[in-house]
C-alpha cells in the first residue's frame, strides 16, 4: 500500500484529495493544525503541525508522495506578509523537509493565479504573465512558490506542479472565493453581477487531476487542472436552475464595485469595520479568467467531469452544513 502526506488536508481541495487517495487505497498521512472536521471519520493518520514543524521530515519518512496542497488566501492588502511567508517560505519548508526525509514524488498544488490571464484567449501552461502584472500578493506568492518548486527540480528532487482553476463541490468549510458567490446566491445577498469570466471545474476532477500527477506528471512541468470557461452571469443562471432562486439581471458597471471596496478597504476598515470586497478580487474582475487544460487531459490522462453537477454537490453541501442560513462556516486549515 502506498503512503501520501498530505499538506492543507482539511481545506477544499485537500480534503477532496484526501477522500481521493483513500478510494485509490492509499495510506494517508494528514499534516492538520486544528480539529480538522472535514477529515471525521476518515482512516488517516492526523500529525499536528504547520509547515514550518520541526518534526515535519519525520512525519514524512516511508511516503511514497508529498501533496503540498496547503496555501493561504487572501486579497487583502493587510495580509502580504503572511501570503509571502505561508505560500513561499512554506513551500521551501515543505520541499526541504521531504528532500531530508527521502520522500518520493512532490506534487506541489499551485493555481492558475501563478499563471495569469492571457488577453484574448485561454491561458495554457506556455504562458506566463509579466510577475509585475500580477494582480495582488496572493499571485505574487504562488508565482514565487513556483520558482521555489522550479529550483528544487533543478537540485534534483522529484516536484510536479498542478495548477487548479476554480474548483466547484462539497467540502469548501471556509469557504473559497467561489464557494463565497454560490452562499451570496443562496442567501439573496447577491442582487447584481459584474461581467467577467472563470474557469470551473469539479473539485473531484482537480483531486484525480493530483493523482494522475504523481503517476505521470513530468518533474518540473506544470498542468491547468481546469474544465469550462463560463462567465459569471453563466454560472449564476446555472445556479438559477439548480435552486428555483432567480439569478441576478442587473449588471453593475465596474466603477461601482470599485468605490465601493476602496471606501470598505481604505476608509472604514482602518475605523474596526471589516471588508468583505476587496479592491484585488474587484481589479481581477475586469479580466476574463479563462484557461484551457489540454495538455492535464493528453498528458496525464485526466477527464473532464462535468460542472454543473459540481455545482449542484456544492448547493446541497452548503444546505446540509446550515451555511445556506447563515451564509458562513466554521474555517478549517
Amino acid at each position: 500500500m502506498k503512503r501520501a502526506f498530505v499538506t492543507g488536508s482539511s481545506g477544499f481541495v485537500g480534503a477532496n484529495l484526501v477522500r481521493a487517495l483513500l478510494d485509490a487505497g492509499w495510506d494517508v498521512r494528514a499534516l492538520v493544525r486544528a480539529e480538522a472536521p472535514s477529515l471525521d471519520g476518515l482512516a488517516i493518520e492526523r500529525v499536528r503541525g504547520d509547515l514550518f514543524a520541526p518534526h515535519l521530515a519525520d512525519a514524512m519518512r516511508g511516503c511514497d508522495a508529498v501533496f503540498h496542497v496547503a496555501a493561504h488566501y487572501s486579497l487583502w492588502r493587510r495580509d502580504r506578509d503572511a501570503l509571502m511567508h505561508a505560500n513561499v517560505e512554506g513551500t521551501r519548508s515543505v520541499l526541504a523537509a521531504a528532500r531530508s526525509a527521502g520522500a518520493g514524488r512532490v506534487v506541489y498544488t499551485s493555481s492558475v493565479a501563478a499563471i495569469g490571464v492571457r488577453a484574448g484567449a485561454p491561458a495554457d501552461e506556455t504562458y506566463q504573465s509579466p510577475p509585475a502584472a500580477l494582480i495582488g500578493a496572493y499571485k505574487r506568492s504562488k508565482y514565487l512558490a513556483e520558482g521555489e518548486a522550479r529550483r528544487a527540480v533543478a537540485a534534483g528532487q522529484d516536484v510536479v506542479i498542478v495548477n487548479p482553476t476554480t474548483p466547484v463541490g462539497p467540502w469548501d468549510a471556509k469557504p473559497t472565493p467561489t464557494g463565497e458567490i454560490i452562499l451570496r446566491f443562496l442567501t439573496g445577498r447577491m442582487p447584481a453581477y459584474v461581467d467577467t469570466g472563470l474557469n470551473l471545474v469539479d473539485v473531484g476532477e482537480v483531486a484525480a487531476g493530483h493523482l494522475a500527477a504523481y503517476e505521470r506528471g513530468v518533474a518540473g512541468e506544470r498542468y491547468i487542472l481546469g474544465s469550462e470557461n463560463v462567465t459569471l452571469r453563466e454560472m449564476l443562471a446555472r445556479l438559477a436552475a439548480i435552486t428555483g432562486i432567480p439569478a441576478p439581471r442587473t449588471r453593475l458597471p465596474r466603477a461601482v464595485p470599485l468605490a465601493y471596496a476602496f471606501a470598505r478597504e481604505y476608509l472604514l476598515a482602518p475605523l474596526g469595520l471589516p471588508p468583505d470586497v476587496s479592491l484585488e478580487s474587484v481589479r481581477m474582475a475586469k479580466q476574463m479568467m479563462h484557461y484551457d487544460a489540454t495538455k492535464a487531459v493528453e498528458e496525464l490522462g485526466v477527464a473532464h467531469r462535468p460542472v454543473t453537477p459540481a455545482l449542484e454537490r456544492a448547493v446541497t453541501w452548503f444546505r446540509d452544513h446550515g451555511c445556506a442560513q447563515r451564509g458562513k462556516l466554521r474555517s478549517e486549515d
